[in-house]
């Protein structure tokens, strides 16, 4: 990974922190609506798929086989966190086999 990793991920996540905050805000002012509830959900999805394509564009044959193991378990499982979690672990132990 570049150097520049923790900075976009510290960007990323504080673009996720202030949507959602305003998000909320603005829920004090307008009634909910399906359209903005879709909105605040979809903001932790976006900082997701920014650090995968980082992890992707920087990474190799091990972060690419657990994205789709991660996909796979998000599918089985259907918790996104667990999914995550259990691909640090494929990369650790493909990383660790030498892949």
């Amino acid at each position: 990974m570049s150097d520049g990793f923790p900075t976009l991920l510290l960007v990323m996540a504080a673009a996720a922190l202030i949507c959602r905050m305003l998000g909320f805000v603005l829920m004090r002012f307008m009634p909910a609506s399906p359209r903005i509830e879709a909105a605040l959900r979809a903001t932790p999805l976006s900082v997701m798929a920014g650090i995968t394509a980082l992890s992707l564009a920087q990474g190799g044959l091990a972060e690419a086989l657990a994205l789709g193991a991660v996909v796979g378990l998000t599918l089985l499982l259907g918790s996104d966190v667990a999914a995550a979690l259990l691909g640090v672990a494929v990369v650790a132990v493909l990383r660790w086999v030498g892949v």
